[in-house]
C-alpha cells in the first residue's frame, strides 16, 4: 500500500483536474504529499526564437520562480497534511518517473491531457508516458466537463474488474487496504462474453433454447467466481463487498456500469495483448481511462 502522494502539475487546469481527489486522499490518509513541476528546457528552448535562445538560462530561472509560486499557492489548498513543492529541470515524464522509482509506496496522481485536446487520451502524452515507464501506483484523472470543481471529490465505492486471471487479481491487495482506509464500498464486476459458436447447433442451425441455458451458466459461474473473490475480503475485515456480472465487451461493461453509479474509483491492472509489461493500444484498461469520467487506480506488476 502506498504512504506519499506526488502529484505532479504544470500550471494549466487541466492538470489541476487531479486536485479534489489529490486533497480527498491526503485529508483522510493524512498521508505527506508533493507537489511537482517539471521544466522541461528542451522544450523550452523549442518555443522561443534563435534571438531568444541567447537568454534562455534567464528563461528557464523565471519559469523556475513563477512554477515555485504556484505550487506554494495550490499547497495552501490542502488542509491537513504535509505538502512539499518541488520544481525540477528535464523531460517531465522521465522526471516524474525516476523521482519515485526507489520508493514503491509513492502513489503518483495525475491528470491525463495532451497536445490533442482533453477528449482523448494521446499516445505520447505525459501521462501515458508515465504509465508505460512506472511500477508505482498510477492514479490517472480525465479532465473535462465533468471533472469535479469543488475543493475535494467524494468517492463511494471501487469497482474492480476481475477476468478470473492471477494478473487481474493483483490489485485486490491495493483494494482491500484502500477500501478499509477510506470505508468504500467494494464491487467486484466481471464482464462475460457468448462465444460465437453458441449460436450455432448441430448443422449451424440457431437453437434459442440451449443458448439461453449457456447465457445463464455463463451468469453463474461470472457470479460464483467473483463471490469467492468477496469472501476472502470479507474474511479480511472488507465488510461492504458487492458482485456485479454483465453480459456484453469488457470496457463496454465496465464504462457502462461506472457511469450509471456516481462516485466510484475504478481499480484494474494494466495488461492488454501486449502483454504485462506493455500497454497494447485498444487493451481494457486504455480503453476505460479514456472513457470513464472516474479516476482509474492502476497497478503494473512486475
Amino acid at each position: 500500500m502506498y504512504d506519499k502522494l506526488l502529484i505532479p502539475l504544470d500550471g494549466s487546469k487541466t492538470a489541476e483536474a487531479v486536485l479534489p481527489y489529490a486533497r480527498s486522499l491526503s485529508r483522510k490518509l493524512k498521508f505527506p504529499v508533493t507537489l511537482l513541476t517539471v521544466i522541461d528546457t528542451s522544450e523550452l528552448s523549442r518555443s522561443v526564437s534563435a534571438a531568444d535562445g541567447l537568454y534562455l538560462d534567464r528563461l528557464v530561472e523565471d519559469e523556475t520562480q513563477t512554477s515555485a509560486e504556484y505550487l506554494a499557492k495550490i499547497g495552501e489548498t490542502f488542509i491537513d497534511g504535509a505538502v512539499a513543492t518541488r520544481t525540477e529541470k528535464g523531460r517531465t515524464a522521465e522526471v516524474i518517473i525516476e523521482s519515485v522509482a526507489a520508493d514503491k509506496g509513492t502513489l503518483i496522481m495525475m491528470a491525463t491531457h495532451g497536445r490533442s485536446g482533453l477528449k482523448r487520451f494521446l499516445l505520447g502524452s505525459v501521462a501515458e508516458k508515465v504509465l508505460h515507464g512506472t511500477d508505482n501506483l498510477l492514479l490517472l484523472v480525465r479532465a473535462d466537463e465533468r471533472s469535479p470543481t469543488g475543493d475535494e471529490a467524494a468517492l463511494k465505492s471501487v469497482i474492480v474488474p476481475l477476468d478470473g486471471s492471477e494478473l487481474a487479481e493483483s490489485i485486490l491487495p491495493v483494494v482491500e487496504a484502500a477500501a478499509k482506509r477510506l470505508d468504500l464500498e467494494v464491487v467486484l464486476f466481471r464482464a462475460y462474453m457468448i462465444p460465437y459458436g453458441a449460436y450455432t447447433a448441430g448443422e449451424g442451425f440457431y437453437d434459442p433454447v440451449n443458448l439461453e441455458a449457456f447465457r445463464s451458466g455463463l451468469r453463474q459461474e461470472s457470479l460464483d467466481y467473483l463471490e469467492r473473490r468477496a469472501a476472502a475480503l470479507r474474511r479480511n475485515g472488507v465488510e461492504n463487498v458487492a458482485c456485479v456480472a454483465k453480459e456484453g465487451l469488457s470496457a463496454d461493461e465496465i464504462i457502462k456500469f461506472a457511469r450509471a453509479t456516481p462516485d466510484n474509483l475504478i481499480a484494474m491492472c494494466s495488461h492488454g495483448y501486449s502483454g504485462v509489461k506493455g500497454w497494447a493500444l485498444g487493451s481494457v484498461t486504455e480503453t476505460v481511462v479514456r472513457h470513464a469520467g472516474d479516476p482509474v487506480l492502476i497497478s503494473r506488476p512486475g
